[in-house]
Parts: structure tokens; sequence; C-alpha cells
């Protein structure tokens, strides 16, 4: 009985010193997996800032006669779609208020509904252009426009300064309104007028009268009057003072000869 006990208690002891070795322990219960590190994701691309051309034409130029144009024929919206729903982008060349002063009232007026929508189509590239790269453009002319074949337009980068041809009219680039992708706006300082909707160059407006000079009056001033007067009184007895010398002197003529003769005689 005695020995059975010794017995259980050696098994025991060997028992708790198996699991209590390393060896044992590992082969038991494996070791966790180490944390596997995943490379950062990439930021998300922000989003197109949204750029209102309304409001940009309203506030900058004065461009209030095109603005009212492209809001008259809805081609603001069309405008509008391909800044904000394309990745092209769009660039558009809009003339200022003192371009459309320069033109007869009769220009515009003349033409269909259609045909002024084409006009202004006419002033907008599909795509987003920066100034720096119209001059790999102008390689490229004639260029299509929004108005599509065969309105198209010729760019020409003069020392700098880039022009817009069309066949009535060559302006200037005068300043850059707007020009952060995906939206272009350059003022013009005249309007851009193809040859398919006119067939000869509009005439001009007339010259406007010049203004009258502040202060200035045209009815004579009484100190200017009392002027004239006394001016005219110099004038008067000085001529008159002539015409007495001179018949004095044609009196003397004849008394004159008149002894002569009678000496004579």
């Amino acid at each position: 009985m005695m020995g059975s006990s010794k017995a259980a208690i050696f098994a025991t002891a060997v028992l708790a010193a198996l699991f209590s070795t390393p060896a044992f322990a590992q082969t038991s219960s494996p070791p966790a997996p180490a944390p596997v590190s995943l490379p950062p994701s990439p930021a998300p691309a922000p989003a197109p800032h949204y750029v209102d051309l309304a409001e940009l034409l309203s506030v900058a130029g004065p461009f209030h006669t095109f603005l009212n144009y492209l809001e008259k024929t809805n081609v603001i919206e069309t405008f509008q779609s391909q800044a904000n729903n394309t990745k092209v982008g769009i660039t558009v060349f809009v003339p200022k208020d003192s371009a459309f002063a320069a033109l007869k009232k009769s220009t515009f007026s003349n033409l269909t509904s259609d045909q002024l929508k084409t006009l202004l189509l006419y002033h907008a590239f599909p795509m987003f252009y920066s100034l720096a790269e119209f001059k790999n453009l102008s390689s490229l002319n004639p260029v299509n426009t929004f108005a599509g074949s065969p309105y198209t337009l010729n760019l020409t980068d003069d020392m700098g300064s880039i022009y817009v041809q069309s066949m009535w009219s060559r302006p200037k680039i005068a300043s850059s309104v707007y020009a952060t992708k995906p939206v272009a706006v350059y003022a013009l300082n005249k309007v851009l007028l193809p040859m398919q909707l006119f067939s000869k160059d509009p005439p001009l407006a007339p010259a406007p009268a010049p203004a009258p000079e502040s202060g200035a009056s045209d009815a004579p001033s009484p100190a200017a009057g009392k002027a004239d007067g006394l001016a005219g009184g110099k004038g008067d007895s000085t001529s008159a003072a002539y015409s007495v010398g001179a018949v004095s002197v044609a009196n003397s003529l004849l008394l004159a000869a008149a002894g002569c003769l009678m000496l004579l005689w």
C-alpha cells in the first residue's frame, strides 16, 4: 500500500515537470502570428471645385451683355454642364460690355435664335486651356469651338500677347478672369464674329458726341458784352476820326488844284 502511494506521487511529479518544460509548452500552444503591417491607403482625390459661371460673370467684367445673351438662349446651362460634369473642362472667351457697345445694335437683332445661340457657343472651347497652353495650341490652328465645325478660331502668340482671330475680328485676351481647372474664362476687347453668320464686317456704332465742357455757356456774359461794347465804341470812334481826316485831306487837295488853275489862267 505504501509502495502504490509512492508510485502515484512520483508519476504526478513527472507529469508536472513535463508540463512545465518550454518544449512541451511550445508544442501544446503555438505562438500567436505577428501582426501584418499594411501600406497606407492613398488619400482620395479632391472633388473638382464647383464654379458658378453666372455668378462669376455677374461680378467680374463688366460682362453683363454677354451674360444676358447666355441666359436668354440657355447657353449658360450648356457651359455650366461642361464645366462641372466633364473631366476635360471648358474655356470661355467673354467680350466686355464695351465690345458690344462698339457694334450697331442691329448687328445681333437681325440674327435668328439659333444663330445667336451659335454665336455664343463660338466663344468657347470644349476643353480647359491655360494661358501657357495657348502657345502650343496655336500650332494646331484652326481650333474647333463649342459651336462645332466649321466654326473655328485661330490663335496667335505675339510676344506673349494672345490673339483670338475670327473672320471679322482679332481681339486680344485682355485679362484672365478665372483659370483653375476645369474652368478658364478670359476677357476679350472685341466680339468674335464668324464668317458663317456675317457675310461682311458688321458696321460700328456711331461715335458718341463729345460731352460739353463743364461751366461753359453759349450765352455771352454781361462782362463780355460790356467789353465788346467798349471795344466796339472805340473801334467806331477811330473809324469816324479816320473818315473825317480823309475828307479834310481831299478838300485841301481840291483847293490846291483850284489855286493852280487860277494862276495859269
